[in-house]
């Protein structure tokens, strides 16, 4: 009889679940001017995509200090705005999949819990068992840590699926499997160079690769 390839998987949200980059994008104009930031026009946005959190940084000149002042703007404008922010199409015939193969489900976001849990539906929130919301933009590895332990599993038998170049860097921290996905911030090129373990292209391919195990009579 086969098993499920993990016992727990990981998901970020912003740019994995939700396709939250098109509201963001709405917002940018005012964030810039309100933070100071350098302008950021439409070309400029796309070509941040193709960097790493770090150098983005660097290329608007955002010292770090800064950086929980912007995050909690983000995640206030979030929350008032969640019904312009939505699931991607297959996330959830994916999520109920994943689900009913009795695998455990969480979140671990920068995003705020109520507005995670408002875009998710109460319905798919059934099917989630973790909520560690509200995580600093470069402190999800010490959560990641506390998440296996709460779901009772190991690092190798934990998945974790992200958008961006941060989910990767936390998921070599803590040894589970980094998984990447191509339909969030960072572009395809730059998640390559960080070489996660898996690359999804599509929802459809993420509960076929956590179900499917060969069985130990199919191995041998």
């Amino acid at each position: 009889m086969s098993l499920a390839r993990y016992d727990l998987v990981i998901f970020d949200f912003d740019g994995t679940l939700a396709d939250s980059l098109t509201w963001f994008r709405t917002e940018l104009a005012d964030l810039v001017d309100k933070h100071g930031l350098p302008p950021i026009d439409s070309e400029r946005a796309e070509e941040l995509r193709g960097l790493t959190p770090k150098q983005i940084m660097n290329e608007l000149s955002i010292p770090a200090w800064k950086v929980p002042f912007l995050a909690a703007d983000v995640r206030a404008r979030a929350a008032e705005n969640v019904d312009k922010i939505h699931l991607f199409d297959g996330i959830r015939a994916m999520i109920e999949d994943l689900s009913a193969a009795g695998i455990t489900l969480a979140v671990v976001s920068s995003n705020g819990e109520t507005a995670v849990r408002a875009v998710l539906g109460e319905d798919l929130c059934r099917h989630f068992e973790i909520f560690a919301c509200g995580a600093a933009l470069f402190g999800k590895a010490s959560i990641f840590r506390k998440v296996m332990k709460k779901a009772g599993t190991t690092a190798d038998r934990t998945l974790s699926i992200g958008d961006e170049v941060r989910d990767i860097e936390a998921a070599r921290e803590t040894h589970c499997v980094a998984g990447a996905v191509n339909w969030g911030f960072a572009t395809e090129a730059v998640l390559d160079a960080q070489d996660p373990d898996v690359m999804f292209r599509a929802p459809g391919e993420i509960a076929p690769y956590a179900i499917t195990r060969t069985s130990q009579a199919q191995r041998a």
